[in-house]
């Protein structure tokens, strides 16, 4: 992973209601949650969630299916690993 590319994850997360969004999905686990009961955890406006959301899908941090009416979200453990690996690169490699 490349500079530029932490640089737009963690842009991603560098708001509140995104951030508690993503640590919810991860709590979630691969399986991940519809919108609607994101919103209603987070008790933020459907609307609002959905622009948070899609902060997170630009950010590749997240997957999106669609089910039906439903959106589900679920986290991208890929791209969370490899920007941890990233900020850990020669940590106490002494």
């Amino acid at each position: 992973m490349e500079t530029d590319d932490v640089v737009r994850v963690l842009a991603a997360l560098a708001q509140e209601t995104r951030l508690e969004a993503f640590r919810l999905l991860v709590q979630a686990g691969p399986e991940g949650l519809p919108a609607g009961e994101i919103a209603e955890q987070l008790d933020v406006p459907a609307p609002t969630l959905s622009f948070h959301l899609k902060a997170l899908a630009q950010g590749d941090l997240v997957h999106v299916q669609r089910d039906g009416r439903s959106l589900f979200y679920a986290p991208n453990f890929a791209t969370l690993n490899e920007v941890l690996a990233f900020l850990t690169k020669n940590c106490c490699g002494g």
